[in-house]
């Protein structure tokens, strides 16, 4: 897939005519339809006055190819992690909807079902031996201090997704690191789970998990892996206005209106 001409498609061309005289000769062309300038993106010419001016240096940094791809990706993990946040903020909220429900609970389970007992043995079902009865019982032993402790729990992990969710959406170099070092922290808790409770959701959510860690440590060249930040940075520079400005003398002018 080209995800420069899939991404221009979608919102638009970025032209731009830098100052330099040498630079801008080659970033366009005359036409019968009149002057084109080349799209910082795709590279092709578009008919029409440049969206941006000035010098080379000032440039907005285009994401175009592989940069591109990784943004989709960055944007899916994103919504993946602010999807959690809101789950398990729900999550929260329901704990202490149940904490201030115990005492109503409670209340059932004295009052109303000594009555049902009686109603249901003499259709000769034993009330007692009830799941759900006993799932109830469970649970009326669960302190509010235990709850909260609980809820407060799920609001500290819902916060940590909401983090990552925000760094990684805004392409952050602090949200991709907080967004390795937060997942490798769970990932033990992850395996234990599949261990002693194993689910196809379970294994799937772990895949993913250690597939986000490891490709950020290598795309986004984390740690020092491949050069480190500074390799990053250089491969950025060259895949965006360097390699337009090595190349544009040497393509066939893709004229678009």
């Amino acid at each position: 897939m080209n995800w420069s001409l899939r991404h221009c498609a979608r919102h638009g061309h970025y032209t731009y005519r830098p100052d330099e005289v040498e630079l801008s000769v080659k970033l366009t062309v005359m036409t019968p339809a009149g002057e084109a300038w080349r799209c910082l993106r795709c590279g092709d010419f578009v008919v029409g006055d440049p969206v941006g001016t000035g010098l080379a240096a000032n440039a907005p940094a285009i994401p175009r190819g592989k940069a591109l791809r990784d943004l989709v990706i960055m944007r899916l993990l994103a919504f993946d992690r602010g999807l959690k946040g809101l789950f398990l903020i729900l999550a929260a909220l329901s704990v202490w909807q149940f904490r201030n429900a115990q005492h109503g609970l409670n209340v059932l389970l004295t009052s109303e079902l000594p009555f049902l007992r009686l109603v249901w043995r003499q259709i000769g079902w034993n009330f007692d031996n009830s799941f759900l009865i006993k799932q109830a019982q469970d649970l009326m032993t669960v302190s509010s201090g235990t709850l909260n402790v609980v809820a407060l729990g799920l609001l500290a992990y819902a916060a940590i997704q909401l983090t990552e969710a925000v760094g990684l959406w805004l392409v952050q170099v602090w949200g991709e690191y907080f967004a390795v070092v937060a997942s490798s922290v769970f990932l033990p808790i992850e395996v234990w789970e599949i261990v002693h409770a194993p689910t196809v959701l379970k294994i799937i959510v772990l895949i993913v998990n250690v597939a986000a860690v490891v490709w950020l440590i290598i795309s986004k060249r984390l740690f020092g892996a491949r050069g480190g930040q500074a390799a990053h940075h250089a491969e950025q520079a060259n895949a965006s206005l360097l390699t337009v400005e090595r190349t544009a003398g040497n393509r066939v002018p893709v004229v678009t209106s």
